[in-house]
């Protein structure tokens, strides 16, 4: 079957997808390591175009935040 089928950055509900995939703290400008509050790692949330939009404390927050903004979270490893 050759049908061509247009991604798009939108799920069928018509929601943004996000991505959420962990940060090493020690990878991050010196501000945000002083208030990651001893933590090593972080969550960032990204848009279709790879823009972090989010950084939380925890995988869970992080797909909360998104949900909470009409988001579709995936996780990218």
């Amino acid at each position: 079957m050759d049908v061509k089928y247009e991604f798009g950055p939108e799920t069928e509900e018509g929601r943004q997808i996000v991505y959420v995939r962990p940060v090493a703290v020690d990878s991050l400008p010196a501000e945000v390591q002083e208030q990651a509050g001893g933590l090593e790692t972080l969550y960032a949330v990204h848009d279709s175009h790879g823009e972090r939009i989010a950084l939380v404390r925890d995988r869970k927050l992080a797909f909360i935040l998104a949900r909470q903004n009409d988001m579709a979270p995936v996780s990218v490893h």
